[in-house]
């Protein structure tokens, strides 16, 4: 090597030293044990780097008064994971952010103060026969607030020829990720491993189910359940039996809605439904624009009708409609077009071995306050990208191409909405 290419060589290397050291900066913060509020010494914290696919990019461990301190080597999007107790709780860290603070909670096994709010059945019939997408809305309310995290975190009943094809859970105040139900050995009965947080943690698994134009249903809930809430469309007709009474909604969309109240695991539920027919999807709004302005008495109509789909039920509940709150979750489809973006957004390497194996996938946490935004472009792009892929519209390459940039939009947003929090 001659002097001068010597001279350029260290001039390079000093650059990129003096480039990487510019970027490198140092977070701080406060691991608090919410259960006891008090520090939460001894946890192990993690960096993830957005920038490397949700990698580790460094550890460290809390010291006795739950402070800690880690380097952040690049000016990307980071997020600093807390495991304890084998949960892991997670807090973002945009670029310039120099505090973390983190709220964790003991684990149980079984803690008191869990229930499920609402468990609602999205059917409907295609080519592959009844699809059926299972949302569960988990309320924990435990006092002191505690961890529910086990193998049987949260256990569901699906009926017993059910084919899974996909499954999300998403923690409080988090994005979907893909997480299984696991077999338990009884036919139909599976629980997922993962740690139900104070506040609503909710579930979703998606199948499908042989079908020839009739199906009987005897779904059981594993949790006191304030709504169970079947939904399918108009075309389709629902009839109830079993101890538990469903009645009609009446909610302004597309749908038909049956809900039953205050079930109990010891109840025993049963329904058929028949005939063929589509949820709403993208016309869900106008259509239910359109069906608020016929006003109350196209709704008494329905109602009195016996000869409509799941007629003869007895009178509709009325307003306020008891399953409001999760409507644009469940009837849009959002919650599967959400884990997908969660599939590629949070996919990382198996992590090191000296990374607690019962840590089960687990949401980014972003504010409230921005997600609206963020769901609805996820939910035009994210839909169009899967669904062209499926009709083969898409080679694997263009697939791989267009998801690699959406990918990348959808870090920039991220980092975007933590900065404006």
């Amino acid at each position: 090597m001659t002097l001068i290419s010597r001279s350029r060589y260290s001039a390079l290397a000093l650059l990129v030293a003096v480039s990487s050291s510019a970027f490198a900066a140092t977070v701080t913060g406060t691991v608090t044990n919410k259960t006891v509020n008090k520090p939460a010494g001894g946890d192990d914290v993690v960096l993830i780097a957005f920038a490397q696919g949700m990698q580790e990019a460094a550890r460290t461990k809390t010291d006795a008064k739950g402070h800690y301190s880690i380097d952040v080597p690049d000016s990307g999007m980071h997020l600093i994971r807390v495991d304890h107790q084998k949960a892991a709780y997670f807090q973002p860290v945009p670029p310039g952010t120099t505090t973390a603070n983190v709220d964790v909670y003991d684990v149980l096994p079984k803690v008191d103060g869990v229930s499920t709010e609402a468990a609602v059945m999205r059917i409907e019939t295609d080519a592959q026969g009844l699809h059926v997408i299972e949302n569960y809305f988990v309320k924990n309310d435990s006092n002191p607030p505690m961890t529910q995290l086990s193998q049987r975190s949260y256990e569901i009943y699906l009926p017993p020829d059910a084919r899974i094809e996909g499954s999300a859970a998403m923690a409080p105040g988090g994005m979907p990720v893909s997480s299984s139900p696991i077999p338990t050995g009884e036919k139909g009965y599976y629980a997922y491993i993962f740690p139900i947080r104070p506040g609503e943690t909710r579930f979703q698994v998606s199948y499908h189910l042989p079908y020839t134009g009739s199906f009987n249903f005897t779904p059981k809930v594993s949790l006191p359940t304030q709504n169970v809430a079947v939904m399918l469309p108009k075309a389709m007709v629902f009839k109830g039996g079993g101890a538990v009474g469903f009645q009609p909604i009446n909610d302004g969309t597309d749908a038909q809605t049956f809900l039953a109240r205050n079930v109990s695991p010891s109840q025993v539920m049963a329904f058929t439904v028949s005939g063929t027919g589509s949820m709403p999807r993208e016309q869900q709004s106008q259509s239910g624009n359109d069906a608020n302005a016929a006003g109350p008495e196209a709704g008494q109509s329905s109602a009195t009708n016996d000869t409509r789909p799941g007629g003869g039920l007895g009178n509709p509940i009325d307003t306020p409609d008891p399953l409001n709150k999760y409507k644009w979750w469940i009837l849009s489809g959002l919650a599967l077009v959400l884990a997908v973006a969660a599939a590629f957004l949070l996919r990382a390497k198996p992590e090191a071995a000296s990374a607690p194996a019962a840590i089960p996938p687990t949401p980014v946490v972003i504010p409230a306050s921005g997600q609206g935004d963020l769901l609805a472009a996820l939910k035009e792009e994210l839909f169009t990208l899967e669904t062209e892929r499926l009709e083969g519209k898409l080679s694997e390459s263009e697939y791989a191409e267009q998801k690699a940039a959406l990918e990348m939009v959808l870090r920039r947003a991220l980092s975007r909405q933590a900065i404006l929090s």
